[in-house]
């Protein structure tokens, strides 16, 4: 009964996270901006490390079943 808040919590952060970095990529490739306002070169950088760090806390998540 424990294990389903684990498995919840890891597969938002995972689908999040995998969302985040193909639409950073996309915007990237594209040469649109990832944030407005901002260096392209800073918030592209920005929101691949939060998509990598989200990521790897879902599968924090995963390993703690």
């Amino acid at each position: 009964m424990e294990s389903t808040p684990a498995i919840f919590a890891g597969a938002v952060f995972v689908l999040f996270g995998g969302a985040l970095l193909l639409w950073t990529g996309v915007r990237t490739l594209h040469r649109a901006p990832v944030a407005y306002g901002v260096s392209p070169a800073v918030s592209g950088v920005l929101a691949g490390l939060v998509g990598v760090a989200f990521l790897a806390l879902g599968l924090w998540c995963f390993t703690r079943l």
